[in-house]
């Protein structure tokens, strides 16, 4: 993807205010958008005190509290609001591990929003434990939708003998994913433009995904997943992966589904596509109940929850 000047230099302030965050020893977990809000409401008019509050909890925060140098790069990178006398940062900071990672600020409302959350922390865990369990060596894997790059960065540092690719249909997330992997310094990723797997070459030892799985009426390209409840993609993913994998390759899928009446219609369509003894499988749910809140959107009137739930498939010999 080709960035233009004033996005190299933009992307060249971001990295270098992230490494001085890191060099500062700064932490952020990220919650959800809803303890977000709520922790906002409760801090309503209360100015930033520290970096957490300005990059982790997006408050707004006084020009004297960062010192010259952050708030030039700030500016260099375009990632300021005036508010009056008061200033907000666009942008998020929160750290998995020893990874920090760069992300969209709060709310995340734009189409080219870069997301980040707990579904993040626990597709880290997905792969972090394939990674432990699985015996099989991984010398080329694959994130599709990455994001943040999460996923490609996990897979980066502990196979550091690996050829790591992180692909977005999002340009956005494309820079971010690459900055994020300039922070972590893992020179061994690479990261690409497209939509799912279109022309990216090759077979994968790993491929890992956490796609965007609501059904989103504006269609923002971090949350909407398509189909009737936001399966499509996820579906279209498992599709278009699987003759992808090596033998003995694996593929991690960690997104969400909309249960009615008790049923989960991802795995029904699961147990369609995986039919094949080439595959061998297992499914389960990670969280019974997550975006609570989404079953009030248009779409969801037979929807009982929504459950976060894991993928693995792997290619028999």
């Amino acid at each position: 993807m080709q960035l233009t000047e004033q996005q190299r230099s933009a992307d060249e302030a971001l990295l270098r205010l992230g490494r001085r965050l890191k060099a500062d020893g700064y932490q952020f977990i990220c919650v959800t958008p809803l303890t977000q809000q709520r922790h906002l409401e409760r801090a309503e008019g209360a100015l930033a005190r520290s970096l957490r509050d300005v990059f982790g909890w997006n408050q707004r925060f006084s020009p004297d509290l960062l010192s010259p140098d952050e708030l030039t790069l700030m500016q260099a990178a375009a990632i300021v609001e005036r508010h009056g006398s008061e200033l907000r940062s666009t942008v998020r900071f929160s750290t998995l591990g020893q990874l920090l990672l760069l992300h969209s600020g709060y709310p995340t409302d734009a189409t080219d929003a870069v997301f980040f959350g707990p579904d993040s922390y626990r597709f880290a865990q997905l792969i972090e434990a394939h990674l432990r369990r699985d015996s099989n060596p991984v010398n080329h894997a694959i994130e599709i939708g990455s994001g943040t790059g999460v996923g490609a960065l996990l897979i980066a540092a502990a196979c550091p003998n690996a050829q790591v690719t992180a692909v977005d249909i999002n340009p956005l997330a494309v820079r971010y994913t690459a900055i994020n992997a300039a922070l972590a310094e893992l020179a061994t990723v690479s990261v690409e433009h497209s939509d799912v797997l279109n022309g990216v070459i090759g077979t994968f030892d790993l491929i890992v995904a956490n796609p965007p799985y609501m059904l989103d009426a504006e269609e923002r390209t971090y949350r909407h997943g398509g189909g009737l409840l936001g399966e499509a993609l996820s579906l279209r993913i498992v599709n278009e992966a699987l003759p992808r994998l090596a033998v003995h390759g694996s593929l991690l899928l960690y997104t969400g589904v909309a249960i009615i009446e008790g049923q989960d219609p991802l795995l029904t369509a699961l147990n369609r596509l995986l039919v094949s003894s080439e595959w061998a499988w297992h499914y389960s749910e990670v969280d019974p109940d997550v975006f609570g809140e989404q079953l009030t959107e248009p779409g969801y009137g037979q929807a009982e929850r929504i459950a976060a739930v894991a993928l693995t498939v792997q290619r028999r010999p």
